[in-house]
């Protein structure tokens, strides 16, 4: 049979779009021609695979030869095709029978000398391949971030003579166990590190337990980076869905298996950071801070100190969750649905207010002007976090409530939340707050009253609505008081 087809997968985000390679020899002077919109990798993938075919003792067909990379309106880039092109020629020749390979998919580089090298991006090609009701084979140091897909078959392979023994059922590959030794949340960093700062833990509580956005202002040195590292250890663990979606940005961006599995992640980039290492980019767009701290955090130290166009590139995603990325070759969209953790100081010197500040009203007046009103909308709880006087530092003999203590309100609160409208109060939309944030007659004024002290926008109406449900929910309380909107609205601080 002169025409073979066999199975891969393309990356796509975080998806993996099925790819067809369909191999066709015909008579004519020996020559490899490639279609299918493949990029410079994909097709210099005939060098490899011809020199792994010869040193595997495979005869290469001196005809010519055609491969079709399907659907042709698809990007393809990388070397993951590989293996499936070695494998369609190898079939169409006839060295190797077609009849098993289409209960199959195949992704993998090869070596010069026949070897299978691992690629980046395989756990979503390994969880769709399994959706697809079919059997993955790969190279076996893939095999740990492909244990992931438990719904899947996979067999990981050294050699491509070992994927050709397989496929003639001389010598089966071994089946790959699913990961049953993923490590739980392990946290190094505990609450109780912190000394004081009563009311900005409980601040982070609220956050926490809500998954608000959150803002620490205040002088160098009164712990506001200490606090914001100490916030995912008290967060709630991933579910094995969340911790899948997060698993396969990272498996994209070619950062390999994350650990712990199941630990909110914790992203910190430097204020240097551009736009483009912040939300994603390049010709074949690849996920971004954003998107590697998706159902987690992502801490931006010194805010004001990020420029101005970098830090504006957030306000879509912190509304929707995701971004989408629109590039010449490709438009890919990447989940971000993210916890933004931010600290700065009052003022360019930091210690506005003391005898030791020399800034100037107007220095101050551009500082502060370096943050938009629409980002900072967007942040739910905005703190000021104040000096811990010298006597309470030097006499301490200890911090407060550890992060076990806290995460276990904070549970109690989230399943509050997930029992009443199966999501976290920051996630509520405005048909939500109507249903689940009523308000009686004094709650009413005194939002009425602190709207217009305050100058809220619609948005700022609906955020201190979504901050006082989850404190209603960490004090176990089902209807709003006067109470929860007032500390809601004390976390409105003014900058």
């Amino acid at each position: 049979m002169s025409l073979a087809v066999v199975h891969s997968r393309s990356k796509q985000g975080i998806h993996a779009p099925a790819i067809t390679v369909e191999v066709h020899l015909s008579n004519g002077l020996p020559s490899l021609s490639m279609v299918g919109m493949a990029e410079t990798a994909v097709k210099e993938s005939k060098d490899r695979v011809r020199s792994a075919l010869l040193n595997a003792h495979f005869d290469f067909p001196q005809r010519r030869i055609t491969i079709n990379l399907a659907p042709a309106d698809v990007p393809k880039e990388g070397s993951r095709y590989d293996l499936a092109i070695a494998l369609g020629i190898l079939a169409a020749s006839g060295q190797l029978p077609t009849t098993s390979l289409d209960h199959y998919e195949f992704v993998g580089e090869l070596a010069l000398n026949g070897e299978l090298r691992p690629v980046d991006g395989l756990l979503p090609s390994a969880i769709a391949c399994g959706q697809a009701n079919r059997q993955l084979i790969i190279p076996a140091g893939n095999k740990d971030e492909a244990a992931l897909a438990h719904q899947t078959t996979i067999y990981p392979a050294h050699h491509l003579l070992e994927v050709c023994a397989h496929l003639r059922s001389t010598a089966p590959l071994t089946a790959l166990s699913p990961n049953a030794s993923l490590e739980p949340a392990v946290h190094s960093l505990d609450l109780a590190d912190v000394i004081g700062q009563q009311q900005a833990r409980r601040a982070l509580e609220v956050a926490a337990a809500g998954a608000h956005n959150l803002l620490f202002v205040g002088p160098p040195g009164t712990g506001k980076t200490l606090l914001a590292s100490r916030l995912p250890s008290i967060m709630p663990a991933l579910q094995e869905k969340e911790a899948l979606e997060v698993a396969s940005v990272y498996s994209v961006a070619g950062l390999g298996l994350r650990s712990p599995f199941y630990q909110p992640p914790f992203r910190a980039p430097h204020h240097t950071a551009s736009p483009t290492a912040l939300v994603g980019g390049g010709g074949i767009p690849r996920p971004g801070e954003i998107s590697l701290a998706h159902r987690g955090v992502l801490f931006l130290d010194e805010l004001p100190e990020f420029p101005r166009r970098v830090l504006e590139v957030l306000r879509e995603p912190l509304e929707s969750g995701e971004i989408h990325l629109s590039r010449a070759r490709a438009q890919i969209s990447y989940p971000s649905r993210f916890q933004l953790v931010a600290a700065m100081n009052p003022c360019p010197c930091g210690y506005l207010g003391s005898d030791k500040c020399h800034c100037s009203p107007d220095q101050v007046r551009r500082y502060k002007a370096r943050l938009s009103g629409p980002l900072l909308d967007r942040i739910d709880i905005q703190l000021q976090v104040l000096p811990i006087p010298h006597r309470e530092l030097i006499r301490a003999t200890g911090g407060g409530e550890d992060s076990a203590t806290v995460r276990q309100r904070v549970l109690a609160a989230r399943q509050r939340q997930l029992n009443r409208q199966g999501k976290a109060n920051a996630a509520l939309l405005a048909e939500d707050i109507k249903r689940y944030c009523q308000l009686g007659e004094a709650e009413q004024q005194l939002l009425e009253d602190a709207v217009e002290l305050l100058g809220l926008s619609a948005r700022g109406y609906h955020r201190v609505l979504k901050v006082a449900r989850t404190i209603a929910d960490l004090a176990g309380d089902n209807i709003l008081s006067v109470t929860h909107l007032g500390e809601a609205l004390g976390y409105r601080f003014e900058r």
